[in-house]
């Protein structure tokens, strides 16, 4: 046997290998990057749902009673603001999420003011409409939370993977970026005040 066949069967066997491994992290990266895209859409698309119930609820909220006009308007205006806001899948970083989230954080507050002041409309309480919206509006909001936390796992899923040794070599080599997760906002940890009036 020649001499140069040996170390020659030895590098390519070698090549094989490394080629394998690297194909295989780049694969595996990329399907869980997708599956990061993916979550992300469905939040978005939770968001979307909350933001078109937002017109039917404002309509029947106006429809049914001499309603404060500057509750109405707090919704409508932070619903437009929420949805300006574009946030590109394929390049999510922390600023763009922090925007996104405090964009829907205004809608949050504006309908939990808004569905407070509805208490003092009985009659508002009794309509049939509103109170599907309201329901609608509920299970939005369980929606959102769930696609939120499916968000934040895939994102855990996909930065484990690709900060793990050896992969870290060949996915920073492939331009794998770490993806930003959803925190909770600002002054969540504070339970909030509860005033009943009577």
């Amino acid at each position: 046997m020649k001499k140069w066949l040996i170390p020659t069967i030895v590098i390519v066997v070698v090549a094989i290998i490394i080629y394998s491994l690297t194909a295989g992290i780049n694969n595996t990266a990329v399907e869980l990057e997708e599956t990061v895209t993916q979550t992300w859409a469905d939040v978005e698309t939770s968001y979307q749902r909350r933001s078109d119930l937002i017109p039917n609820l404002v309509s029947t909220v106006r429809g049914a009673a001499d309603f404060e006009r500057g509750t109405l308007t707090d919704v409508i205006e932070a619903r437009a603001r929420a949805t300006s806001v574009n946030v590109d899948a394929n390049n999510l970083d922390p600023q763009q999420i922090q925007q996104f989230q405090e964009a829907q954080g205004e809608v949050s507050s504006a309908l939990s003011r808004l569905l407070v002041t509805v208490e003092r409309y009985p009659e508002l309480r009794a309509n049939q409409n509103f109170l599907q919206l309201q329901s609608q509006l509920e299970g939005t909001e369980n929606r959102i939370s769930v696609a939120r936390t499916r968000y934040n796992e895939s994102v855990r899923e996909y930065n484990t993977y690709i900060r793990k040794f050896p992969n870290n070599i060949f996915t920073g080599m492939f331009g794998f970026e770490r993806k930003p997760s959803f925190e909770a906002e600002a002054g969540a940890e504070t339970a909030p005040d509860v005033e009943f009036e009577f």
